[in-house]
């Protein structure tokens, strides 16, 4: 949990939209899904041919993404942020 957070407090959570070069096949789309599994403070990875959208804690920085997409051996071409409201 983020500093400074009282507890019970739910963390903000972050839903970045990416698009990614060099899915050209289902093995890709894998690969990608896999490499976001290891990025600390990931929550849910939704892959296709061509992007993803990614629930993160706060604290993933586009780097950590661009990290995870190059071990998959594709290219983070860009990032779009938003926060996502929690559910009540």
């Amino acid at each position: 949990m983020p500093p400074g957070r009282p507890p019970g407090y739910p963390s903000r959570v972050r839903r970045a939209h990416l698009t990614i070069d060099g899915m050209t096949a289902v093995h890709a789309v894998r690969a990608v899904y896999t490499a976001f599994a290891g990025v600390p403070g990931v929550r849910l990875a939704e892959v296709q041919l061509g992007g993803a959208t990614v629930e993160h804690d706060g604290t993933v920085t586009r780097a950590m993404l661009a990290e995870a997409v190059a071990l998959a051996g594709c290219t983070l071409v860009a990032v779009r942020e938003e926060r996502a409201l929690p559910l009540l």
